[in-house]
């Protein structure tokens, strides 16, 4: 099972490859990146149901 740990330096890998194949992508691919890591940062408190 991937942890957060293994899942944000895989997203920001794949961040990069995309910027450097494709510079035209770079507010997307950040706008997609920060937002996918807030929901992982959000995740165990979301799902545990405390309040932040």
């Amino acid at each position: 099972m991937l942890t957060m740990v293994t899942i944000q330096p895989l997203i920001a890998l794949l961040a990069g490859i995309l910027i450097l194949v494709m510079p035209r992508l770079l507010n997307y691919v950040v706008a997609i990146y920060l937002i996918l890591i807030g929901i992982t940062g959000l995740w165990p408190q979301l799902m545990s149901g405390t309040s932040l």
